[in-house]
């Protein structure tokens, strides 16, 4: 008899170790009736897990629905974004009846219950949704616990496609304290259900919109154990619009109407003060689009673009001032370099669609006196004749001189001509060279526009599928 009591009261104390529940039994269907039940068999009791045995597995489905995206951080990479939590699991042993307590489920304090420590592994600052004070209990033992959060989390960043980046938020669910073997994370959902759901409840239409949420039920192991988690995945995309209009547009101006500047005359001045004029624009409005670039490690494709048309301009520029210096190489008399002329007068005139000059050989000969001479022989003459005092051994001397004089006269004349037809030539060379060069770049910087929107709208049209 002694040993049955014994082995009576091993059993009831096991049971209470193990915060079993029984059934609940109502003396009426009142709220006061099921609250004094509760009191007496489960409120007791919220210290230990709910389970029967210490070796069962407590399961815990989640299911979380985005409701907004506050904001996402340009400079440093965190997403804050309100949540719907909704944590569902089973007190075992406990039920009651529903007519005999007058209620399938009941609002309770949630200290009154063990709640499970679920955290979130990428919190980066502290919660400041309001708390809920109750949760709700169910005539089967199930808990309901929904609560709003506000997550301010950590967040993959890649800027690369600025400002037609995705990232990628992930919000990993577990216990802080149990093992796998005390609680399981199970979500409740799928994914395509949680998605469609937080589609229909966001509320926030700010720069960044949200394109898929996955989830994936894993383990995360550590030397004393592993522990059970539910990790989602939040995508989001930036809303491009802002910056295409604020940013890629103005700046696809600015480098065209530089390209369109090609078409005033290379040596006159206003196309350099053009120049100079829309690079000073360019560079006001660099320094107005400063902070709404993101600051990090990788650098931005459009920062690589913003670059390149920046350094195009400069160099358009650099390229007029030594188009103007190729035109002024008459006060110098220099002549065209020897490679210079076989590799822009000959190979790049081909490539830009001009015809290569031919060096002319040709010699200008005057086939009249010039008028000088032609007035100092008339004078001469008249002179001869007037002079009745000249002796006759005088007479042909004087005609020899005017006739050296006359021969010199033609070739000084002829000297004359054939440095001017050279200087003219070199000229005609520098002036062919600078078109050249201007041509050149002028190609150059219709295949860089070119590129750059083909590459911008393959992008676009990629992060938007």
């Amino acid at each position: 008899m002694t040993g049955g009591k014994t082995a009576c009261l091993v059993c009831i104390c096991f049971s209470l170790l193990q915060g079993s529940v029984s059934a609940l039994n109502c003396t009426s269907p009142t709220p006061d009736a099921l609250f004094d039940a509760l009191e007496k068999e489960l409120f007791s009791r919220n210290l230990l897990r709910p389970v029967i045995s210490f070796s069962d597995t407590l399961n815990i489905s989640i299911d979380n629905i985005v409701v907004g995206i506050i904001g996402v951080n340009n400079k440093f990479p965190t997403l804050t974004n309100p949540l719907t939590q909704c944590m569902v699991w089973d007190i075992e042993g406990l039920s009651w009846d529903e007519k005999e307590c007058g209620t399938t489920r009941v609002s309770v304090p949630r200290e009154k219950l063990w709640i499970p420590d679920v955290f979130i592994s990428e919190f980066m600052d502290e919660d400041n949704s309001p708390q809920s004070p109750y949760v709700y209990l169910y005539n089967t033992g199930r808990v309901y616990d929904d609560k709003p959060i506000r997550v301010v989390s950590s967040c993959q960043s890649e800027v690369y496609n600025f400002p037609f980046d995705i990232r990628n938020c992930s919000l990993t669910f577990g216990s802080y304290l149990h093992f796998a073997e005390e609680i399981r994370m199970i979500q409740s959902r799928t994914d395509a259900e949680v998605m469609e759901e937080s589609r229909q409840v966001t509320l926030t239409k700010g720069e960044w919109e949200l394109a898929d949420i996955e989830a994936a039920q894993t383990t995360r192991e550590k030397p004393d154990g592993s522990y059970s988690l539910i990790k989602y995945y939040v995508i989001l995309r930036r809303r491009s619009t802002f910056y295409v209009v604020n940013l890629l547009i103005p700046s696809c101006f600015l480098v065209t109407m530089d390209l369109f500047s090609f078409m005033l005359p290379p040596d006159s001045a206003y196309r350099s003060s053009f120049k100079m004029t829309l690079i000073l624009g360019y560079s006001i409005f660099l320094m107005m689009i400063n902070n709404l670039l993101p600051a990090l490690r990788k650098t931005p494709l459009i920062n690589v673009f913003v670059s390149i048309s920046f350094t195009l301009m400069v160099t358009s520029l650099l390229e007029t001032m030594f188009i103007v210096n190729f035109q002024n190489r008459t006060s110098n008399k220099v002549t065209v370099p020897h490679w210079l002329r076989v590799l822009v007068l000959r190979y790049l005139a081909v490539a830009v669609c001009l015809p290569p000059k031919k060096k002319s050989n040709c010699i200008p000969v005057s086939l009249h006196s010039p008028a000088t001479a032609m007035n100092t022989s008339t004078i001469s003459s008249r002179d001869l004749q007037s002079d009745s005092g000249a002796t006759p051994s005088v007479k042909p001397l004087l005609g020899l001189t005017l006739d050296k004089l006359r021969s010199m006269s033609r070739d000084l004349t002829a000297i004359r001509l054939q440095m001017h037809f050279q200087e003219k030539n070199n000229l005609q060379e520098w002036k062919l060279v600078g078109i050249v060069i201007d041509r050149l770049l002028f190609y150059l910087y219709i295949v860089f526009i070119c590129l750059s929107f083909i590459t911008i709208t393959c992008i676009w049209i990629n992060m938007r599928v």
